[in-house]
Formats: structure tokens, sequence, C-alpha cells
């Protein structure tokens, strides 16, 4: 279940261009399974309308401390009472300044204020000019703020509205609510430190040519996110795939298998879990030609000889920090056939606690997945969901058998 699925958020909006992003967000935070309250300052109409965002929450926006619709006339304590988190998206920086004071001289400022603020936590997108978010004073008043109880999302860097280019952007919708669902997700990983690595590698023949699979990645990259949502801090070797990092997550490109094992073998001595999703090619062209091999017109097929690649799952599993049992180690098997028996083989083959095992052919490059759990006690099922959801599962289960384990 996506952890938004149930909560209600009271969106607010303080004046500034990045108010055309809250229409994104309003929409995402329903398509997650929250319910969205609008709050708009004055300032924020002259950037969005009412009309929008009611149209995209299915609730009236709120604009006054004095909306006679509120059968008591206290709208400020009813949206503070209600929230499971208020969220000022975009936050300017006249309204972080208004927070630092505690000035409460329109509603959304004041509804902040009046928030139980050990239940209703307050999170910032601030969104301003380059030189306005650098400035002193913005800066002084946001860790007041923060010092307060209120959590910062950050910023996003690139190009501002007034044509310059630099920090203080809003966050994207979809990066917002990342940071959302990390911040409602149980912290079951926290104080791990997680490796895993992601996607297919590459292996040369020629400078244009190489043996490689079918792996997208996104398995991996949506446990890598799962993890950080966790709680955990999260490093991510990543073969040659276009896909974004996980907001939170320390990401490594490598290349081919070697690349992947010497990156491995230099983060895994700091790691307490690794988990290996990649699809590592199991072998490699003995030699890689200067020069792309070029066809003559003969027919003749160049011959290449192959020798085996490094096993990084089976290297790091017998290394002793994982026979002590200081290294949890998660191994996947992708198969086209025969999943259960070749899973339970291989994680007895690489020793390993945890296997997992899917279809190669049903996943690679889709967003959805099904998988098979393989540890000493049996198998279990995890039925065909999207690649996040499994994310997740797969977290909880690990958690729940690292807690075991101790």
């Amino acid at each position: 279940m996506n952890p938004l699925s149930g909560k209600h958020i009271v969106l607010g909006l303080s004046g500034g261009i990045a108010c055309y992003k809250a229409a994104e967000l309003a929409r995402l935070l329903v398509k997650a399974g929250a319910t969205v309250q609008a709050v708009m300052t004055e300032a924020a109409g002259q950037f969005i309308t009412a009309v929008t965002l009611q149209a995209l929450t299915g609730r009236a926006v709120v604009t006054s401390q004095w909306d006679l619709r509120e059968p008591n006339a206290m709208a400020h304590i009813n949206l503070s009472r209600e929230a499971d988190a208020i969220l000022i998206a975009p936050c300017s920086a006249d309204f972080i300044a208004r927070l630092a004071q505690g000035r409460s001289d329109e509603l959304l400022s004041l509804l902040c204020v009046a928030r139980p603020i050990e239940r209703v936590p307050l999170l910032l997108a601030p969104a301003m000019n380059r030189e306005m978010w650098a400035h002193p004073a913005t800066q002084r008043n946001l860790m007041q703020v923060v010092a307060d109880g209120a959590v910062s999302l950050g910023v996003g860097c690139g190009e501002q509205a007034c044509g310059e280019t630099g920090d203080g952007r809003m966050l994207e919708p979809a990066e917002i609510i990342e940071e959302l669902e990390a911040f409602f997700t149980p912290k079951r990983l926290a104080g791990e430190r997680v490796l895993i690595t992601a996607g297919p590698t590459f292996e040369a023949i020629d400078p244009v040519r190489g043996v490689t699979n079918h792996s997208s990645g996104k398995m991996g990259f949506a446990i890598a996110r799962a993890a950080r949502e966790a709680g955990a801090q999260v490093t991510l070797i990543a073969g040659p795939v276009h896909l974004p990092t996980p907001r939170g997550v320390a990401r490594v490109d490598v290349h081919s298998a070697r690349n992947m094992f010497e990156a491995v073998e230099q983060h895994a001595p700091t790691a307490t879990v690794f988990i290996a999703t990649a699809a590592v090619a199991d072998w490699r062209p003995a030699a890689v030609a200067l020069h792309k091999i070029k066809k003559d017109g003969s027919g003749a097929v160049p011959q290449l000889s192959f020798v085996e690649n490094p096993d990084i799952l089976a290297h790091v599993a017998a290394s002793p920090r994982a026979r002590h049992g200081q290294l949890y180690c998660v191994g996947f098997a992708a198969e086209s056939e025969d999943l259960l028996a070749n899973a339970s083989a291989k994680r007895k083959r690489k020793g390993v606690p945890l296997l997992v095992g899917n279809i190669g052919p049903a996943t690679f490059g889709q967003d959805d997945n099904a998988l098979l759990l393989v540890d000493e006690a049996g198998a279990q099922e995890l039925p065909r969901a999207s690649k996040r959801e499994l994310g997740r599962a797969l977290v909880q289960q690990m958690a729940e058998r690292m807690r075991g384990r101790q």
C-alpha cells in the first residue's frame, strides 16, 4: 500500500510562480490515495485559481480565516486538526519569514501556528529566486522554522522564471511525492547501510558492439527507493540504464561486470545489507577489438572466445563480515523455467540467507513483476504487482528476517 493512502493532506499555497506545479502535485497526491484540502493565500490567487485546485481535489478551496462555511467560524482550528500533515508548496521567502516570526494575520500561517505540533507535521517546499534563497535572512528564517519543528524538503537547481539559473526552484511534484512517501514510511531499516546493484552489464566486443541483456534496472531502483524510505542509507551501483536516481540515494554508474565488481568491493566493507539485483553477465569476450569488427562480404563469421566474469554475490557472501552476520546478503535469480528449483539451488550455491527469484522474460523492462522469496525455511510468493509495491514489500520482508537473526 502506498504510504500516502488514506492520509489527509492540507496543501497550502503561498505566492509564487511555482503555484503552477501545485496543480500536478494535488493530482499526484489524490492518485496516491490521499485526500487533499487546498488552502491559498491571497498572493497565491494571483498565480493559480481556486477553481483549478477544487477540480483536482474535489474539495472547495479555503482562502480566508473568515470563511462562513465553517459552522464554528474557526477554519484555522478545523483544518489543522483534521490533517495528517500540512504541506506548503510553494513556500515563498515571505511565508518562511511569517513562520519564523509566528505571524498569523492570514489563514495559512494561522493554521500552521494553530496546529498540534506533536501530531501534525509541517513540511515546506521552498520556491523563490536564487538570490532570495541565498539571502542570509531567508536561510536564518528557515533554520528557525526547522528548529521550531518544521521539515524543509529542500529546493531544486535550474532555470528560473526570471531567466536566471540556480538554487531556489521548487522541487518537481514527483520529487515532493517521493519525500512525502518517505516521510510516512515506517523506518524499518533505520541505521542500516544498504548497498544495491541494479541493471545489466555491458561486455564490449569492440568499440561499437557488446554482450548485454534485457534488464532495465527498474526492480533494483524500486528497492533502492523503498530502502531509503525505510530509513536506510542507500548506495546504488547501476549498470547502463536510463532511470532517474531515487531521491536521497547515492548512485555509482558502472558499465561492465568488472566495473561493478570493483565498485562493490569498494563499498561493501561499510555496508550492513547487500542486495544483488543486477543481471550481471556471466561471461565476457576474452579480448576486445581496438576497432569495429567489419564484415567483408565473404560470409566469414568472427570467432569469439569468452572468459568467466567474477561472481559478485558469491564473493561478497563469502566475506568474513557476511559469514559473521555483519552483512546480510540478498541475491536475485532471473530464470526462464523451474523457478523454485533453480532459485533454491542458487541460494545454496551462493551461500546467502535470502534469494529472490523471478521469471526474467516476464519482467525485464516491465513496470510490474512477481517475486519468489526463498530462504532456509522454504519459499514465499509475492504476487504480481508494481515493482514499487514489490520493493516496499521486499524491504519489509528483509527487515523481519534481519530482526529475527538478532
